[in-house]
């Protein structure tokens, strides 16, 4: 599925979004400057892997830095790393930059879990990209959450841990 069918797949769904393009973003900080203010948080997707070979993507705001240990002993997910390109591409259909859960679209046998961290599952509007980097969807909650269930992937609220910055 590239981007024009998941905006069909979206409006068949009766998904409401608002759709801004603009020049590729790779990083959230990136993001925060080519593309236009918008209503909503700014949601950094990390798709991971445990030593159990199990997959999960994980949903935070893009200013949150992760605690990996700390989310692998919560997630009961021994060795919590990042997932490789390849099965990037053929889990979720999408590379390196353009990692989001609109990607679970392509996750037909539910490999990957979903987990949202619950500092971001109250907001009124999520970006996301439509599976590539060179454009933002902005969806209500309720228009999520019908994305999640009509493909299967309920999310699995937690608090993400984050990690401490030390100051000097």
């Amino acid at each position: 599925m590239q981007e024009q069918e998941l905006l069909d797949y979206l409006a068949a769904g009766g998904i409401s979004y608002q759709y801004v393009a603009h020049p590729p973003v790779y990083t959230c900080e990136q993001a925060e400057r080519l593309r236009p203010n918008l209503p909503g948080v700014s949601t950094k997707n990390l798709f991971l892997r445990d030593e159990k070979k199990r997959f999960f993507l994980v949903m935070t705001a893009c200013t949150k830095r992760l605690d990996l240990k700390g989310l692998s002993k919560a997630l009961g997910a021994p060795k919590l790393q990042f997932g490789d390109e390849q099965r990037l591409l053929e889990m979720l259909g999408v590379t390196p930059g353009a990692v989001t859960v609109l990607g679970l679209v392509h996750d037909i046998t539910h490999q990957v879990k979903l987990v949202v961290d619950e500092e971001v599952w109250s907001s009124a509007y999520y970006m996301c990209h439509p599976l590539v980097n060179t454009a933002t969807l902005v969806l209500g909650r309720a228009d999520l959450l019908r994305f999640f269930e009509l493909t299967g992937h309920l999310p699995h609220v937690l608090c993400v841990p984050a990690r401490l910055e030390l100051s000097g």
